[in-house]
């Protein structure tokens, strides 16, 4: 189905009039898919869909989570979390306490990677990880930290790219078992964070579009992959200028491998690969 723009514009007001929820920022083209699968996935169309959402605030929600791509696995591009491991980390070992903060966590897989990655680096017990979606269903499973395990058995590679191996020495091999960090049941198809690293992270709803006060000040790391790609060139500089703000000075903020800083903003940066280091 070919929505018009006057269309993705009464569905953005519909739900931005009966709910919290404001999607007027995300980019027309991603926006104008994600309402397409909802129309199908719900059997609809626009003229049907619209007046059941001004009288079902559950709807609302539901079709929200839809609207919100939930998208990630454990150690999600190896590079980066190499670059984490042997480049940025390490530059906060001095440090009192690590500030992190996932925005946009999604399911939580990118969460307890960092608290992997934490522990084989002995900065664990000195960081404070919190993370934030706007989708409560993936928070609630974050917070579970249980996955499939089929569907993550690809992904296990990552984990030893990332923890067992070292691309600027390959002579060094760390055996680390999959079990210090999470029990595989095969025949139940579950994959399992063990307790110490559920018990870590704070998870809170949080809507970055909202660009609202955190319940934290200031971070050194913040990690912010794959999100801004569905906002639109204004709501990205909003955003960009908020996480400006609750980065320490010196502190790095990384996104996707395929999004990047534009505007002003960005001169208050400097680039190191796909990390952006705060200078002002």
């Amino acid at each position: 189905m070919d929505l018009s723009e006057q269309e993705v514009q009464y569905f953005i007001d519909t739900i931005k009039n009966h709910s919290e929820y404001d999607f007027s920022g995300y980019s027309e083209k991603s926006l104008k898919r994600r309402i397409d699968k909802v129309l199908t996935d719900y059997h609809m169309d626009l003229s049907t869909l619209l007046p059941k959402l001004k009288k079902n605030g559950g709807l609302i929600d539901e079709v929200a989570k839809s609207i919100t791509v939930n998208t990630t696995e454990l150690f999600r591009d190896p590079k980066i979390w190499q670059d984490l491991r042997f480049r940025i980390l390490p530059k906060f070992r001095n440090n009192k306490n690590i500030n992190i903060w996932h925005a946009g966590c999604s399911t939580g897989q990118e969460v307890y990677s960092m608290l992997i990655l934490l522990n084989e680096l002995d900065l664990f017990d000195k960081a404070k990880v919190f993370a934030t979606d706007l989708n409560e269903d993936a928070l609630e499973k974050a917070k579970k930290g249980i996955y499939k395990y089929r569907f993550n058995i690809n992904y296990l590679d990552n984990f030893d790219k990332v923890i067992k191996e070292n691309p600027f020495n390959y002579e060094e091999y760390n055996d680390v078992p999959y079990e210090k960090y999470f029990k595989i049941n095969k025949t139940e198809d579950t994959l399992i964070m063990n307790d110490f690293l559920k018990e870590k992270p704070i998870f809170r709803k949080h809507d970055l579009a909202k660009g609202e006060n955190l319940y934290f000040a200031k971070f050194d790391l913040i990690m912010c992959r794959n999100v801004i790609i569905y906002f639109n060139y204004e709501l990205q500089s909003k955003v960009f200028k908020m996480l400006h703000k609750h980065l320490y000075t010196n502190g790095y903020l990384l996104f996707g491998l395929h999004e990047s800083m534009l505007g002003e903003i960005a001169n208050k940066f400097e680039r190191k690969g796909n990390f952006y280091r705060k200078k002002i």
